[in-house]
């Protein structure tokens, strides 16, 4: 993972990292019951908290970038591991070392026998003696689920309301009077921005009502009629949601999605997918507040969205079974495409070509002897059968 240079603990306290790309290892095991616990526990078997210099970075970045976005994200030097496991060949096992890196701590490395260990070293750790750690942490607590409900939309907010968007998409207009504050035109981006996908917008606006303290979102079109979010379709209500997490840079980490095409039309989709590709981070340029360091996932259902991204975005999800101790458990593995940087790095196992196109084309075919009128697939009318893709 790639973290930013500085940033804080749970007390607030400044933290700033040695390094900023770093590797974290947590390895588990189930432990029945037995006649002294009587309860079956989860065991930490090794946590590991690393680095990767900056002359190795290129070789774990193997997408498309510049080395100024590069040197942008990876800085620092180190010479050993912030956590790492130890088998001690001693009564107490294995130990789970934390190894300091700032000067007032004096250096001293704070060893835990693994297996008392009621959570993550990780999980315990403040900006005084491991800020590298710390902001580790902070990164995985960043990454978000989007599951934007648009009940959670549609609310409004009171003055003091929490201002920026929670993973089901509450607080979505005291968020937006945030950014209203803090730049001159980001009402207005965001009305740009969303007649990519309905006609005739004019303005996105706040509405502050003094007496009540309440905020209100509120959507104008150009010939004058104001709605309400109450009145906003669904579609509508999360692309303005993520068109705020856009333009917003305090909105780092992570952000995950399912299904963000619920709720637009298919001829929008593209306008919806180019918004989500601006959220992510711009790989060509530095990283800046109008380049935060985001990365975005998505999983879908449409092959509409799967034709239309990039073919070194996609990933395929396929079932899959794996013999593990013995039982045949049933998964999931991953898939990409030939010829993209994922198979040209080793990383993934590449998705046989018909099998692809069954994800981009999944037409079922209708039993021959079905002939009530009307019946004709429309993917079977000659006068289209030119224009499909496939």
């Amino acid at each position: 993972m790639l973290v930013p240079r500085a940033g804080t603990d749970y007390l607030d306290q400044p933290a700033e990292a040695k390094t900023t790309f770093l590797t974290y290892t947590l390895e588990l095991r189930y432990r029945p019951a037995d006649p002294v616990t009587l309860r079956p526990r989860i065991e930490l078997m090794e946590e590991a908290l690393g680095y990767i210099t900056k002359g190795e970075a290129r070789n774990h970045l193997p997408f498309r970038h510049s080395t100024r976005w590069r040197d942008s994200v990876v800085a620092g030097r180190r010479t050993s591991p912030y956590i790492s496991t130890a088998e001690t060949g001693e009564p107490q096992g294995r130990v789970i070392k934390l190894h300091q890196d700032t000067s007032t701590g004096g250096g001293r490395t704070r060893s835990f026998q693994a297996e008392k260990l009621p959570r993550t070293v990780l999980s315990t750790v403040n900006a005084q003696e491991s800020p590298t750690a710390v902001l580790a942490r902070q990164e995985m607590l960043n990454w978000k689920l989007l599951q934007l409900e648009p009940s959670a939309l549609r609310a409004p907010d009171g003055f003091d309301a929490p201002s920026q968007i929670i993973f089901h998409g509450s607080h979505l207009p005291a968020t937006l009077h945030r950014l209203s504050q803090l730049q001159d035109r980001a009402l207005t981006e965001i009305a740009n921005r969303l007649s990519e996908l309905i006609e005739q917008v004019d303005q996105v606006r706040v509405d502050r009502d003094e007496k009540r303290e309440v905020l209100t979102l509120l959507l104008s079109d150009r010939y004058g009629t104001e709605l309400p979010a109450k009145s906003l379709s669904d579609g509508t209500l999360r692309f303005i949601a993520l068109a705020s997490v856009e333009i917003d840079p305090t909105h780092t980490g992570l952000v995950c999605m399912e299904e963000p095409e619920n709720g637009i039309h298919p001829e929008r989709i593209g306008a919806l997918l180019n918004l989500l590709q601006d959220i992510a981070v711009d790989t060509s340029m530095e990283v800046a507040d109008d380049n935060p360091l985001r990365q975005v996932i998505v999983n879908t259902h449409s092959p509409v969205v799967v034709q239309q991204v990039p073919d070194d975005a996609i990933v395929f999800a396929v079932p899959e079974s794996r013999l593990v101790s013995g039982h045949a458990i049933k998964g999931v593995g991953f898939r990409c495409l030939s010829d993209t940087w994922r198979s040209q790095a080793g990383a993934m196992q590449t998705m046989a070509k018909g099998k692809a196109l069954a994800f981009l084309n999944p037409v079922a075919r209708r039993d021959a002897t079905s002939h009530l009128p009307g019946a004709t697939r429309v993917v079977d009318r000659t006068d289209l059968q030119m224009e499909l893709p496939f």
